[in-house]
């Protein structure tokens, strides 16, 4: 049986580990396939079609038309970008109104522990791209060119990245599904060698489908780490969680529990290798942080899908822990869907970051305020040389240099140490990630002294507990003044935090016109809102007169107290509120307290059989 065609009925999207065992058998066997993937498709080349959706599983995921267009263009190079071999690379795209996927329990659960920049995408699916292009004499092309996909809603570019690089290999190779049970021993002992396993620990060759591998694995869970196991390899991954504090170098391996194999560690399931992407455009690193803050729209120009991919990404990257408010293509072609609504000239660009390979876009966006043109990558050890800063007077059709065109004027001062330090540590041959950490570490230093002044000013906008009271509505919170923000800098600004220097006050002026402030600004409100509901819902369960409150309250107060109290235990239950367990159950109890003061025709219409 092909391995990538529909293996039963499309499995239902139900509550992952919320069922019972017999509604888990009933959505077997792709209930927790989903948890991690929305579908598998293979892209092939057709001389009538041009690129063909070859196959989809599950057989019945349902892509409309537009999506599977757009995933068959996504899935192969342009044609200018030339990719012989094996190349990956990700693209992202718009779900189709109407066509979201659920939004489960299980969404709402990981995304309440997940850090803003890797929740689930509600309207948006990743495509993560194994593409071979390989002469063949038996085509009439004479070149064998498909590729493998993997959609997710999960931005795990570094897991998928590698699941695909143990799949996509042997489906090729053997011309058929690979992904199925069969031969698979001297596959596995490839794989291993490549991902440095000693062959010596493979275990029997799998009797199931990858799929079927993938739907045994446990369910993504923030703040722990896994081992998956596939095609004879057990990968190791944290899942981040928002408390985790920031790790610069690999993670500490946990238990391997005696695994055999032993596990392959990923030192992330979406973190690249920053110092490798900014190599080229080092002196323009914190010029480009300052324009992904602002959310201006920028065109990265690439040799190939996987060098646009990697830079835009990488860019997005920059803001962690602050979510990237803004729409983002790693890879973008003319035949996408949004083409007119990006390039037209009768408004102004919107806010997206495009990554792109074809030529034809120089001339097509020269309107945009920023073009980033990165060359061919160098060699490992050569000191790369530096993208100029230019205007974008001097952009030329189809002939322009790399570099960075723009007529920004970055409000803050280069860290000219820092550059140094990368230098100096690439010319002595330093390992790449301890160049990525030091890296990373600035920017996320960066980010968090812009960051820390809002926080702190958001939260002098919460009510005092004291204020909170049991049996009055809570106070709200008050309005953000920027005018009021912008004089609290004078005392609690960036530079008690960062050594930069510059135009800090101009820096937050801008922002606050950009996406990137109303996303903080709108998540922020919901959370203390959240905190607000929970404070209060805390102060009803500690008071200790709920009765004598009663006594002289009519039964339309009565009932409205047992209805917010169940509003309010409902979110909580749902994670949407952070109270204890204890909590809870004391919210419970009150509620049958009181229901059970009530008339008997209350009662009824409040608990019906």
């Amino acid at each position: 049986m092909d391995a990538l065609s529909g293996a039963g009925p499309r499995r239902a999207r139900c509550s992952l580990g919320a069922a019972s065992p017999g509604a888990r058998a009933a959505a077997a066997p792709w209930a927790r396939f989903s948890a991690w993937l929305e579908c598998v498709c293979v892209v092939t080349f057709d001389l009538e079609l041009g690129q063909a959706l070859e196959l989809v599983y599950p057989s019945d995921f349902r892509l409309t038309d537009k999506e599977k267009s757009s995933i068959c263009y996504l899935s192969f190079p342009d044609s200018h970008s030339g990719c012989l071999g094996d190349t990956q690379f990700s693209f992202r795209i718009r779900q189709c109104s109407g066509q979201k996927s659920p939004w489960h329990a299980e969404d709402r659960h990981y995304n309440s522990g997940a850090p803003m920049s890797l929740q689930r995408e509600p309207a948006h699916y990743f495509g993560y791209v194994y593409f071979r292009q390989v002469k063949d004499s038996s085509v009439k092309r004479g070149y064998f060119q498909k590729s493998l996909v993997l959609v997710s809603r999960l931005p795990f570019v570094r897991l998928f990245q590698a699941l695909l690089s143990l799949i996509a290999p042997e489906y090729f190779d053997k011309s058929a599904p690979c992904l199925e049970a069969g031969e698979w021993l001297s596959a596995a002992t490839r794989v291993l060698s490549v991902l440095a396993v000693a062959p010596g620990l493979l275990t029997q060759p799998p009797v199931s489908t990858v799929c079927s591998e993938i739907d045994e694995w446990p369910a993504p869970v923030p703040g722990q780490t896994l081992n998956l196991p596939v095609m004879g390899v057990v990968l190791q991954v944290h899942i981040p969680s928002r408390v985790d504090k920031p790790e610069y170098g690999p993670p500490k391996p946990c238990s391997h529990e005696n695994l055999l194999p032993a596990p392959v560690i990923l030192t992330s399931v979406h973190e690249l290798d920053l110092f490798r992407c900014f190599q080229p455009v080092l002196t323009h690193v914190q010029t480009l942080w300052e324009l992904m803050l602002l959310g201006e729209p920028l065109v990265v120009l690439a040799p190939s899908p996987a060098m646009s991919s990697e830079m835009v990404l990488a860019l997005i990257s920059c803001l962690q822990p602050l979510k990237f408010c803004c729409d983002y293509r790693p890879y973008f072609t003319i035949h996408d869907s949004e083409f007119k609504e990006f390039t037209t000239r009768t408004q102004a660009p919107p806010n997206v970051v495009l990554g792109v390979t074809n030529p034809f876009f120089i001339k097509t966006l020269q309107h945009w305020p920023h073009i980033l043109r990165v060359g061919e990558p160098k060699m490992a050890g050569d000191l790369p040389k530096q993208v100029k800063l230019k205007k974008p007077s001097r952009l030329k059709t189809l002939d322009t240099k790399p570099g960075l065109y723009t007529a920004y004027s970055a409000h803050l001062h280069r860290d000219k140490a820092l550059l140094k330090r990368l230098l100096k540590g690439l010319q002595k041959k330093k390992p790449w990630d301890t160049q990525t950490a030091l890296l990373r570490r600035h920017l996320l230093e960066l980010t968090q002294s812009f960051i820390i002044p809002l926080e702190h000013y958001m939260a002098s906008l919460m009510p005092l507990q004291k204020n909170i009271t049991p049996w009055k509505t809570p106070p709200q919170i008050r309005p953000f003044r920027q005018d009021d923000f912008l004089r609290s800098l004078e005392h609690a600004g960036p530079q008690l935090t960062c050594i930069l220097k510059g135009d800090w006050l101009g820096l937050y002026r801008r922002f606050f016109k950009s996406p990137h402030f109303d996303g903080w600004y709108r998540q922020r409100h919901k959370e203390m809102a959240q905190k607000l509901e929970a404070l209060h819902l805390e102060a009803i369960c500690e008071a200790q007169n709920i009765e004598t409150w009663m006594k002289d309250k009519s039964e339309v107060e009565v009932v409205d107290l047992v209805l917010k109290l169940r509003e309010k235990l409902v979110q909580a239950q749902g994670h949407q509120l952070p109270v204890k367990e204890a909590t809870l159950q004391r919210a419970q109890l009150y509620i049958e307290t009181v229901i059970g003061s009530l008339p008997k025709d209350l009662q009824a219409v409040l608990c019906p059989s």
